[in-house]
């Protein structure tokens, strides 16, 4: 294993630090022997990557594990990815990988576009880039990408920081789910004068890598919080920053149930580099909808309006005659004009249909508020914390 973790190529990206967690030559033969019982050189390349890809899926759904929080969903990618439409011969990356799967589904999407040998090389081997700072993870990223056959003359995965230093070289298309919270302890301390302004929040510092990662033109969809919408200070000036060297053009509000962890509120901010922003368009699939992991999983066509939404940029809502709907622009004077720049826009008026609930889908949704509440009196008293040191 320490051999094939030396090799300068994809190969040793899947060996990166690895160990041999197998004790006893019993199970080391018992491995070996199943191995051996399969053709795995005659089996398509497309097979073995829908495999690899179920078994990933099985294991970011066990809590137990921790491993959902690699994990975005599949179908929600898949949407991103349609409406991002990356064209084979862009560049396309993803600073916070996980397990591959937007590099794979953008693969997915531009294979078919040509024909030209050229150009099908480019993309297997030039094309994706991914980075995550877990060995792990890039073990299992790696692994994915191989067994779909793409770029094994080099490693398309690196095993690093994102956050620490500029990019060496920018991107046409970067396609992100970055990890919530603050920046973990222990890390190395930023130091980009790169950026726009110094936070420790991990979010707002990976928003404004992706806003330094792109070309002039390219474009950009990241699953983030509620809080960078609407937070003061650090997020405020990333989002007005945002709007005035941005087009931030979509914002797609997601609602709770899809992620591994209850009770996360997220979106997807879709944006392009070069040009200011002129309107904002929100989708609004949150208010009303309910999806759990277990009884009603996020499937990609839950996403078609917002999809047909998205090209088709006709507004659904209207004052009077459907104030429900969820397809709604505001004009950027709008957003400018709101207490910190708010991103945090509901039009919505709740169904109050939660005497239709089930008793599990009641518990359920009391859990996910519960636990909403005690993340934020932890990052209360956490910050009180640090008033009382000071």
């Amino acid at each position: 294993m320490k051999r094939l973790s030396e090799q300068e190529n994809l190969i040793g990206t899947i060996y990166t630090k690895a160990q041999n967690k197998i004790d006893k030559p019993v199970y080391l033969k018992k491995v070996i022997t199943m191995i051996d019982e399969e053709q795995w050189l005659i089996m398509d390349g497309d097979v073995k990557g829908a495999i690899y890809e179920s078994i990933l899926e099985k294991n970011g759904q066990d809590k137990k594990s921790g491993a959902g929080q690699y994990f975005t969903p599949r179908p929600l990618i898949k949407a991103m990815v349609d409406c991002i439409a990356p064209q084979i011969g862009e560049t396309v990356c993803d600073p916070a990988c996980g397990t591959g799967g937007f590099l794979l589904t953008a693969y997915d999407y531009m294979k078919e576009q040509s024909a030209s040998k050229e150009k099908r090389d480019f993309l297997k081997n030039q094309a994706l880039h991914g980075v995550d700072n877990t060995a792990l993870v890039v073990t299992l990223a790696s692994m994915n990408l191989y067994l779909h056959g793409i770029g094994t003359d080099r490693s398309p995965i690196d095993c690093e920081d994102s956050l620490e230093k500029a990019p060496t070289q920018l991107v046409d298309v970067v396609l992100a789910n970055p990890p919530f919270g603050q920046r973990p302890a222990g890390s190395v301390e930023l130091n980009r004068d790169d950026f726009y302004v110094a936070t420790n929040n991990n979010q707002l510092n990976f928003l404004q890598h992706i806003m330094v990662l792109l070309k002039t033109g390219g474009r950009a969809a990241v699953v983030l919080p509620d809080n960078v919408l609407f937070e003061g200070g650090a997020g405020e000036t990333i989002r007005k920053k945002l709007l005035t060297d941005f087009n931030l053009h979509t914002i797609l509000r997601l609602p709770t149930g899809i992620f591994y962890a209850q009770g996360v509120k997220a979106n997807v901010l879709f944006f392009t580099k070069g040009q200011p922003t002129k309107e904002i368009w929100f989708y609004d699939y949150r208010t009303d909808i309910k999806h759990t992991l277990a009884t009603n999983k996020l499937e990609r066509h839950h996403l078609d309006d917002f999809v047909s939404c998205y090209i088709k940029r006709i507004e659904t809502f209207d004052a009077e005659n459907n104030p429900q709907g969820r397809w709604r622009k505001y004009p950027v004077e709008d957003i400018l004009a709101r207490d910190k720049t708010s991103l945090d826009i509901t039009w919505i008026k709740q169904g109050g249909d939660k005497a239709d609930c089930t008793l599990a889908e009641l518990m359920t949704d009391i859990k996910e508020k519960n636990l909403t509440i005690s993340s934020a009196v932890a990052e209360l008293e956490k910050l009180l914390a640090n008033i009382n040191e000071d």
